[in-house]
């Protein structure tokens, strides 16, 4: 289950389909998954898929992982990064790694919580997990290197583009039904939009839960 096999496994399957950041590799092989997902699913945690985490939500399939934390390193700095979306913890504990602090807000208490403790088991202390709010973004804690939506926007976040760092990404997917992965980088003279590839995630709603 959590072999180094198995683990060599998922790492192949990035790598084929196209991730080549050794960074990321490397960090995506050593923390363990499995952690991040209930015990009945274990089995299935090194599998390139998206796995049900409560709640109606998903623990994001290992390549996606890896492709949006290759794009968050393309960023100026690695000071501060802010994940929308904290989920079960695993894309937070992916990006400690690679980042000095790591700012995660999620809407659902519960979640919030086991996310939070699943990275108090392992040892990862700079991660900030907030329950809250994330559609607006965390003002009080910009400007961020990197913000990364784990969850689809109905339309582009305009507003958290000034949550940047000149030099930093926004990282999200966007669309209803038909959804993909976008990009916007912030430099001095306006911003850069690059669209990447068609994705599924859940939807990103606001208030408390």
């Amino acid at each position: 289950m959590t072999s180094a096999r198995t683990r060599a496994r998922m790492i192949d399957r990035i790598k084929q389909l196209g991730v080549e950041d050794q960074r990321v590799l490397a960090v995506m092989s050593n923390v363990p998954r499995h952690v991040f997902v209930d015990e009945a699913l274990s089995h299935k945690a090194y599998d390139d898929t998206a796995l049900p985490i409560g709640h109606g939500q998903t623990i994001s399939q290992p390549y996606i992982v890896a492709r949006m934390t290759e794009l968050a390193l393309g960023a100026a700095q690695h000071e501060k990064v802010l994940e929308i979306g904290t989920g079960c913890g695993y894309q937070a504990a992916v990006l400690s790694q690679l980042f000095k602090t790591v700012y995660t807000i999620e809407r659902i208490g519960q979640l919030s919580k086991n996310a939070r403790d699943r990275l108090n088991q392992l040892g990862v202390r700079n991660v900030r997990v907030r329950h809250g709010d994330g559609s607006a973004g965390m003002p009080d804690a910009a400007p961020f290197d990197v913000i990364l939506i784990a969850a689809a926007a109905p339309i582009v976040p305009e507003d958290l583009i000034e949550q940047l760092r000149l030099g930093g990404r926004l990282i999200f997917p966007v669309g209803d039904e038909v959804q993909e992965l976008r990009m916007i980088e912030r430099h001095e003279d306006g911003v850069v939009e690059t669209r990447l590839e068609k994705v599924r995630f859940v939807p990103l709603l606001p208030g408390l839960a």
